[in-house]
């Protein structure tokens, strides 16, 4: 490929110890520190950080921005697509495709266009606005699954096969204990199980004001329960629970006997990491892109210049380099799919 045809140019986002900053809009991006003004890709605690004078986001995620960085904090939004002048530079948010209201953030400066990506993913999702190619000059691209071992099942056979596992412990006399992030996949696997079965699932505490700004949204999603509203004594055999990953081993765990414990997550791919962690299913969900995602955006987008930031960039930005694309990694401190 030629070169990068505004290599004259300073770049439009970098590197500071504050976070992703765009010298001519004077805007951050996801901040890791408080700032006067920043751009949230989506609501994860790993990209939406409190402390900030102002914030800007998708109006489709501003319930769940609000959950995060607090009722109070000043939060201005954009429908996507919506365009507005920040500075010297033109803004717009698009859709990602990894939780609800999650975006990726376009800047246009002088006839040259970014796009953050932020996290993102291209398999269909009922909870949140499918993913938008957005044609650009540099694209700055998630790699928490960079390797070619990383790819995905449907997700709705995923479901099929997480209710099959529910319905063989309900028979076998146990219940189902089912570790997922608290924001996005929780709510994705109510939402998948949602064409499948009208059964009420309980929920922990954590995903419950979470499941709550979902359905507020109008996504459709099984009925759900609190486990702390259950009847005192009351048997769980034969229940779905969804809990974070956080709540496993812990005492909350005790009330259900000897259930049956499963994660959902993309690290599931690897068999070594169900075992190490002691669950006795793995089922392979992630809402970030996998690695045949990840070479399809790139060539998607049409980007002549790509920066990989969290998980496998270094490897994901080698390959891309090898392919004869201008490619580098880009170090941040986004966790990817350990968020939540």
């Amino acid at each position: 490929m030629g070169a990068y045809p505004f290599q004259d140019r300073p770049p439009l986002v970098s590197v500071t110890p504050q976070g992703l900053y765009c010298p001519p809009g004077d805007f951050y991006i996801d901040p890791w520190r408080p700032v006067d003004r920043a751009l949230i890709t989506h609501a994860h605690g790993d990209h939406a950080r409190g402390g900030s004078r102002r914030y800007l986001g998708a109006r489709a995620g501003q319930g769940l921005l609000r959950k995060r960085l607090g009722a109070d904090s000043e939060l201005a939004t954009l429908e996507y697509g919506e365009r507005l002048a920040v500075g010297d530079v033109t803004v717009s948010f698009h859709p990602a495709g990894h939780v609800l209201g999650s975006a990726q953030i376009r800047i246009e400066h002088r006839g040259e266009v970014w796009i953050v990506s932020g996290d993102y993913k291209r398999t269909p999702d009922p909870t949140c606005t499918p993913f938008e190619v957005v044609r650009c000059d540099t694209f700055i691209t998630e790699a928490t699954f960079g390797l070619p071992i990383y790819r995905w099942d449907d997700p709705r056979l995923v479901a099929e096969d997480i209710l099959r596992w529910w319905d063989g412990n309900r028979e076998a006399g146990r219940a189902s204990v089912l570790f997922c992030y608290a924001l996005g996949k929780a709510q994705r696997i109510l939402g998948e199980l949602a064409r499948l079965t009208d059964r009420p699932v309980l929920i922990h505490g954590a995903v419950n004001g979470l499941v709550g700004c979902y359905r507020e949204a109008g996504v459709a999603m099984v009925p759900t329960q609190l486990v702390s509203e259950t009847e005192k004594g009351a048997s769980f055999t034969g229940a779905l629970v969804l809990a974070p990953p956080s709540a496993g081993g812990s005492t909350w765990m005790r009330r259900f006997g000897d259930a049956a414990t499963a994660f959902a997550s993309g690290w599931m791919r690897v068999r070594g990491n169900r075992r190490r962690r002691g669950f006795d299913r793995g089922f392979v969900l992630s809402d970030h892109a996998d690695w045949p995602e990840l070479l399809q955006t790139v060539e998607d987008t049409q980007a002549s210049r790509v920066l990989a930031t969290h998980g496998y960039s270094e490897q994901l930005a080698r390959y891309l380099r090898e392919k004869g694309l201008d490619a580098a990694p880009l170090s941040t401190p986004f966790e990817g799919e350990a968020e939540d």
